[in-house]
């Protein structure tokens, strides 16, 4: 396994929706930089507690009628904020639902005015073969997007592709579509662009996170597992561009093909 080193220091972050992502962004961050955390479930609580991870319990889907959400009491303090919970998925597209989590993040987030990163996913874009970049579906066409620039126009936005590395593994799920190509992203990409983006003080951006190369399902699955592979056909596919990302940024990929993923 590679080990990254972070390059943040002596800030305050806050992850709104400490997950699968987020857990990992906090303790990569952690020894030298002092974390804030959210969570929906209870039972997480004591273990984000005993981690130093400093947790709050927040379910932005509550009926705002019926709960006061009160403005977090570190977010005044707080240098970066990282919302990674959901605000919309493609199950739920439901513009009052992605209203109102809006609305209750905004009341829990108040004015804040420090770097503010959105994690959302490469799922906006429409299942075409075809290369999509990110000037190919506007902000204004994704709702939880738009009105979260809205309210705060500065916001970065940053669309992921699938997140892999560590437990994550294609061979350990059910996969269709094998001759397709992968638009997948390693967390620590993830984590080491943030952290560019931090140190070049970027406001309002917008950035597809994905790795450059793009293998097949069927490519990715036989290196993982050890198997052989014979290519029988491969399909244009739906591919996500990096580019402006790595043009804007200089940035180069720490694992830029998802077959080796498994290495780390």
């Amino acid at each position: 396994m590679k080990e990254i080193c972070s390059k943040l220091n002596n800030l305050h972050i806050g992850i709104v929706g400490c997950g699968w992502l987020g857990i990992r962004m906090a303790r990569k961050w952690q020894i030298k930089n002092d974390l804030y955390t959210t969570t929906t479930s209870p039972d997480k609580i004591g273990a984000l507690t005993f981690q130093g991870l400093n947790p709050r319990l927040i379910d932005f889907n509550t009926d705002n009628s019926t709960v006061d959400i009160l403005t977090w009491e570190v977010v005044s303090s707080l240098d970066v904020l990282i919302i990674t919970f959901p605000i919309s998925s493609r199950k739920d597209q439901d513009r009052n639902n992605i209203k109102r989590r809006i609305h209750n993040l905004s009341k829990f987030i108040g004015n804040f005015d420090g770097q503010l990163f959105f994690m959302d996913s490469t799922s906006v874009y429409p299942d075409e073969q075809k290369e999509f970049i990110e000037d190919d579906i506007s902000i204004e066409n994704v709702v939880a997007e738009y009105l979260l620039r809205a309210a705060y126009p500065e916001v970065n936005i940053l669309r992921l592709g699938g997140l892999m590395g560590d437990d994550r593994q294609l061979h350990k799920y059910n996969v269709s579509n094998l001759d397709a190509p992968v638009n997948h992203v390693h967390f620590e990409d993830i984590i080491a662009i943030i952290e560019k983006m931090i140190e070049n003080r970027s406001r309002s951006k917008i950035y597809n996170i994905v790795a450059p190369v793009h293998p097949t399902k069927r490519e990715v699955i036989c290196e993982q597992t050890g198997q052989p592979y014979k290519e029988d056909k491969r399909e244009i596919g739906r591919l996500i561009s990096s580019r402006r990302l790595m043009e804007e940024l200089d940035y180069h990929f720490i694992y830029p093909d998802p077959r080796y993923f498994i290495l780390s």
